[in-house]
């Protein structure tokens, strides 16, 4: 390859690593900081332009139907179960984050769980999920879930060929139950490509905010590629079931997969909008002999911008 080749390919990862980073800021942000690239990027072409605008419009749009959605879920007390899946860096997370942004935590909370302690080791395995499941008017999104048995587990040895055959014949039954009771479940895997894991790898080794992301688990995931695959086709074989189907949502490109995922997710619900009464501000009340006591000066934080 010639240096003017080595130049292009760098180029191109560069801006790879570039729209990577850009990619993690809150949507606001991420909007501002993209006008400033994009009015001094002459290479960027007017579709991906459009492609750029169609993305934050709709995203917007696609939220506020999550806030229908939501006051929904809240209104019939419905409870939902959304299970997100798939390799490191799939981009489970940043759909997540843009599914949650603009609802009440009280309302759609994420449960992503660490690995089990010693205690945690010796319960019934889904009992430490089964304390996170949804009440009535609560939508619960879990970053990971139970099938980390089926995926990390399998493929590190965390668990023995036993416990991985017990976690088959549990899970359709117990997914079941789960249904049965009145809990909605949604299972989703994001999936991409090898190619694209490893540039997203790279953003995070590159980056100093995203380097936290990266566990000595994440880094052998590469070297395994081929044993998450087979374990990944091994799952959707025995799990996949029609109270709990498996949705797969092509993720290589983020921006896609987060708005075909939101897409989908309101989809499965008959939601309408809920009606609310006027939101009126009442006038402040005021008392003739009201003092307000002065706030002492060391406690105030100090100005420093």
């Amino acid at each position: 390859m010639s240096d003017d080749m080595h130049a292009r390919v760098d180029e191109a990862l560069m801006r790879r690593l570039r729209e990577e980073a850009i990619d993690s800021y809150d949507e606001e942000l991420e909007q501002e900081v993209d006008d400033l690239i994009a009015d001094g990027d002459a290479a960027r072409t007017p579709q991906a332009r459009e492609d750029r605008k169609m993305y934050f419009r709709e995203l917007f749009r696609l939220q506020g139907e999550l806030v229908k959605l939501q006051d929904w879920v809240q209104h019939t007390r419905h409870r939902v179960v959304v299970i997100f899946e798939g390799r490191d860096a799939a981009g489970k997370g940043g759909a997540i984050k843009r599914i949650t942004q603009r609802l009440n935590p009280r309302v759609c909370r994420v449960a992503a769980l660490p690995a089990p302690n010693d205690r945690e080791r010796t319960q019934w395995y889904f009992q430490r999920y089964v304390a996170h499941l949804p009440a009535a008017g609560e939508m619960v999104l879990f970053d990971r879930s139970w099938y980390n048995r089926a995926g990390v587990e399998r493929v590190m040895g965390f668990c023995d060929d036993e416990e991985y055959e017990e976690f088959f014949r549990s899970v359709p039954e117990f997914e079941k139950m789960l249904v049965r009771s009145g809990i909605q479940l949604v299972k989703y895997w994001f999936s991409i490509t090898d190619e694209e894991q490893s540039v997203r790898f790279l953003s995070r080794v590159h980056d100093p905010l995203k380097q936290w992301k990266l566990s000595p688990m994440d880094l052998e995931s590469r070297r395994r590629w081929e044993d998450y695959t087979s374990a990944k086709e091994v799952m959707f074989d025995r799990t996949h079931i029609p109270e709990a189907p498996w949705w797969v949502v092509q993720a290589v490109d983020k921006k896609r997969a987060r708005l075909n995922c939101i897409h989908h997710l309101l989809s499965q619900m008959p939601y309408v909008e809920v009606e609310h009464p006027p939101v009126i501000l009442p006038p402040r009340v005021r008392h003739d002999d009201y003092m307000r006591n002065p706030v002492a000066p060391e406690l105030f934080v100090p100005e420093i911008y």
